[in-house]
């Protein structure tokens, strides 16, 4: 079974996706919008960039970031279950990515309207005795940016090619469009001052609950077949942070963390391919598939595997 390249794929597959399956896939009714581009649309960077594999160590990475905000760290450690359910926040982060990046818009609206509610009881005050609140223009830009910085980061380093600087400045301002929308109220525009805008951030430092954010993120309680290949990713992802992130969190790495993370990135994008996410809001608008672009994944939708063409 093991010597099949198909099974040998399908079983890498299987053990990565189902880190991303516990929570209901939001694109379930997307062909039910034909002709709706979302917010970006074929040929945007944004689907380029979510799509391929290295946005799973850019997710890490962002977490990793936004743990050197004291505020942003009480919040979690206040309002969240990360610890009693990772896997599940996990795959609600996932179903916000991929619903914004890849939804008709009224999949992008519905989702926007999940995170506000989720985002309306984080509130109260941090061990500097500074109010946070998820909802707020500072909070909600912090979190933005570190996520979309993360991701075109990650693209750059992990990704199958470099984008060109003015497609990765295209790819920062289509998100600044999206943090708008979630109350961001700082929100560069180009890739090299949206970078400078994380590292040189006024307001990170330690605080009571980010050495225990970052252990956590260096060893959570996922199943065993997935623990070394998340080691992977995560020792990959920490060798990518901005120098002042790094210090702040103490976090340092192998020489050979970033050759590890490509070579396990091309092993990933071998055996699940471009997103199915992707490949739905294809199908949506009628568009043709990218040239190199390979689906391997089928979307999890009523019919998915008899429309899915590999």
């Amino acid at each position: 079974m093991t010597g099949n390249p198909f099974n040998v794929r399908h079983r890498i597959a299987e053990s990565v996706v189902g880190l991303f399956s516990h929570d209901d896939y939001p694109l379930a009714h997307s062909l039910d919008y034909p002709g709706d581009p979302g917010l970006f649309g074929p040929g945007s960077p944004t689907w380029q960039v979510v799509g391929d594999i290295s946005v799973v160590i850019g997710g890490i990475r962002a977490l990793l970031v936004q743990a050197a905000h004291p505020e942003v760290v009480a919040g979690v450690a206040e309002h969240s279950s990360y610890e009693n359910d990772p896997l599940g926040r996990l795959s609600r982060t996932s179903s916000y990515v991929t619903a914004t990046a890849y939804g008709a818009m009224p999949e992008v609206e519905a989702a926007l309207a999940v995170v506000r509610r989720a985002h309306r009881p984080v509130h109260g005050r941090s061990h500097r005795d500074r109010p946070y609140s998820a909802s707020s223009g500072d909070g909600a830009s912090w979190v933005h940016n570190t996520l979309v910085e993360s991701f075109i980061t990650a693209y750059q380093i992990f990704g199958p090619e470099q984008l060109p600087v003015t497609r990765a400045d295209e790819f920062v301002a289509q998100q600044a469009r999206l943090g708008a929308m979630l109350n961001a109220t700082e929100l560069p525009t180009t890739h090299e001052s949206l970078s400078e805008w994380v590292d040189s951030h006024p307001d990170i430092g330690t605080s009571p609950g980010m050495k225990e954010t970052v252990a956590f993120l260096a060893q959570p309680p996922l199943p065993r077949m997935a623990m070394a290949p998340y080691g992977v990713l995560f020792r990959a992802a920490a060798a990518t942070l901005p120098p002042r992130v790094a210090g702040i969190l103490g976090v340092t790495s192998r020489r050979s963390a970033v050759s590890q993370g490509r070579a396990l990135a091309v092993i990933l994008r071998w055996s699940i391919g471009a997103s199915s996410a992707w490949w739905l809001a294809l199908t949506r608008v009628g568009a043709t598939h990218p040239p190199g672009v390979r689906f391997r994944y089928p979307p999890p939708i009523e019919g998915g595997e008899t429309m899915f063409d590999r």
